[in-house]
């Protein structure tokens, strides 16, 4: 339950962000799934200025316990949706920013609230979700090409990471920086760290990536798509990149036959995407990124389960996602088997 002072406190900047007399926070709950974020379904009642009436938004802010330091932090957070909103992408819409810790205790910013559910394993079990199939996967390429639309040099987003090597190579640098540092050896990770090296497409075309686009971090309802969510580990890369996290096996939700996101075909994906961005996709070349997916994930799944381990953070949501690596490193070898 949302405390008192915190609820005057949110609805004082409110009230002064929309020009209101008064906006009193009438409805607060907090929303399931956030354990780098907390995101707060709020209902303002607001008096007089520019949102006079009844607002339905979400209040996203850090979580108790802090954010994860590859993330992005809330002001980053909000440049990104602005930026996807003003490309014409399906996402909640950002109202307003507020740095001020004082306000709050943590920078926290107000988006609209949007319907429909993001749980994957609900969505690829139950066909009342999302909508006709076909067009969802078709409607989710083409909003992929959107936030592709997105490229650099952008001073609204001067704060994501810039390199000059190939988004693939700079991808496998990273990684092997942790696992040489990690005390656990992985020898199935490191040959497909190496796979990835000498099979690694030269530097092309760069633009924003979402870097988690998939299955569990979009909202459908009964119609179809009502927003993108999730923008805190985007960054600039290959636009392949995002193509393969959604087509790879281990976000699928176990319908594994289903190979966009586990809600639909491939080609209906690619086609939505093509339409768009007026690129034809090498085929190819996403296998390639579907391996990508499989050693990023499992990076983070060693990654979650060390802070669980070492004391940092106890979960046993923590611990249970580090049991997922040897399956990722096994898909791994299987994908990357020479013919």
């Amino acid at each position: 339950m949302m405390e008192e002072t915190l609820r005057q406190a949110l609805a004082a900047f409110i009230a002064k962000e929309t020009g209101a007399a008064e906006a009193r926070i009438s409805e607060a709950k907090l929303l399931t799934g956030g354990a780098v974020q907390e995101n707060w379904k709020v209902q303002v009642d607001i008096t007089g200025g520019a949102y006079a009436g009844v607002l339905d938004a979400v209040i996203r802010t850090d979580s108790a316990s802090g954010g994860v330091a590859v993330s992005h932090n809330r002001a980053e957070e909000y440049a990104l949706l602005k930026a996807a909103f003003a490309a014409g992408v399906t996402v909640p819409e950002p109202l307003w920013l507020c740095a001020d810790k004082a306000v709050i205790g943590r920078p926290f910013f107000v988006m609209l609230c949007i319907a429909g559910t993001a749980a994957g394993h609900l969505l690829v079990k139950d066909a009342r979700y999302g909508g006709d199939r076909v067009q969802l996967a078709e409607r989710l390429g083409m909003e992929l090409a959107r936030i592709h639309s997105i490229r650099p040099p952008r001073p609204d987003l001067a704060f994501l990471e810039w390199y000059e090597e190939a988004p693939a190579l700079h991808s496998v640098g990273r990684f092997r920086r942790y696992l040489d540092s990690h005390a656990i050896p992985h020898p199935a990770l490191e040959w497909g760290l190496r796979w990835l090296e000498r099979n690694a497409p030269p530097r092309g075309d760069i633009v924003l990536s979402h870097r988690d686009f998939r299955t569990g971090n979009y909202m459908v309802d009964e119609n179809g798509l009502t927003g993108i969510l999730d923008w805190e580990f985007a960054g600039w890369s290959d636009p392949l990149e995002d193509i393969g996290w959604f087509c790879a096996k281990c976000w699928r939700f176990g319908a594994k036959g289903r190979e966009a996101g586990g809600i639909g075909e491939r080609e209906d994906f690619y086609r939505g995407y093509e339409k768009i961005s007026g690129r034809r996709l090498d085929r190819q070349l996403v296998h390639y990124w579907e391996v990508m997916a499989h050693a990023a994930w499992a990076i983070i799944a060693i990654q979650q389960a060390e802070r669980h381990v070492s004391g940092e953070e106890t979960s046993l949501m923590l611990a249970l996602t580090g049991h997922i690596a040897p399956e990722l490193e096994y898909e791994i070898l299987t994908m990357t088997e020479p013919v």
